[in-house]
């Protein structure tokens, strides 16, 4: 069964990058049909580590009235107990709220009318007010693009606002007292091959990566480095050729 659009058809196909584009109802959908497997129980909280990268996960008793009017009637999704020990699973998907929710996986899911909306919320500050580390986010998704113009030109027939537009971008006009800050967004495309992204801090299996260790190269460079100094130091007949010699054969030879 493939019932959503990054063909995850089993709660355990789920990683760190496909689980921001499924929203709580497909996950229970493919929650539902792997609890008919008699093995779905090892392999339950692996799948809850990955859900809780997209999503607020929360067990409770679902037999106390008053705990479970939490997170029933509201925007919680109940996924069915194996462990009857454990109680029942609420789910609801993570809100981006801020631009500093942003990351490598969860920009790839939203529309660049949300990530304008996300940047006008950014204090008003435009593109220059945020940090290298987001834009880089931002870009491993976005074309951006940005320009300042006064008030009175912005909206020019033919400039570069309405140029934008045409081509497919959205915009997001900032005032900054007689001018205009524009910010133009569009999607890339997930196929298109983007330059070099850091490892996300997650494997796909939503477990935290473990950082090799850089002594190794620190070590090549401290041979090298060993190795520059023994030839400084190289007491051979070229290692101790100076210039000085050529002028004192000069000297000889006009004599």
């Amino acid at each position: 069964m493939q019932n959503n659009n990054y063909g995850v058809e089993s709660i355990l196909d789920i990683n760190s990058s496909n689980i921001w584009g499924l929203d709580a109802k497909d996950v229970l959908e493919l929650w539902k049909n792997d609890m008919k497997e008699e093995d779905f129980e090892g392999s339950e909280e692996k799948a809850l580590n990955v859900l809780r990268l997209a999503f607020e996960v929360s067990h409770f008793d679902d037999e106390n009235e008053r705990e479970a009017a939490r997170y029933t009637g509201g925007d919680y999704v109940i996924l069915p107990h194996w462990n009857n020990k454990k109680g029942a699973i609420a789910i609801r998907k993570r809100e981006i709220k801020r631009i500093t929710d942003l990351s490598y996986e969860n920009v790839k899911h939203i529309s660049a009318t949300t990530l304008l909306e996300l940047i006008d919320r950014n204090f008003g500050g435009g593109w220059d007010s945020i940090s290298l580390a987001i834009k880089d986010i931002i870009e491993s998704a976005f074309d951006i693009s940005t320009t300042t113009l006064p008030a009175t030109r912005i909206h020019a027939k033919g400039g570069t606002l309405e140029r934008k537009i045409a081509d497919g971008y959205e915009v997001l006009e900032i005032q900054k007292g007689t001018w205009i800050e524009a910010i133009f967004a569009k999607k890339k495309d997930l196929q298109e091959k983007l330059r070099f992204v850091p490892e996300p801090e997650y494997d796909e299996d939503g477990n935290r990566r473990i950082i090799e260790d850089d002594n190794d190269e620190d070590d090549d460079a401290d041979e090298m480095g060993d190795d520059a100094n023994d030839d400084a130091n190289d007491d051979t007949f070229y290692g101790s050729y100076t210039p000085e010699a050529d002028v004192k054969d000069d000297e000889l030879l006009d004599e």
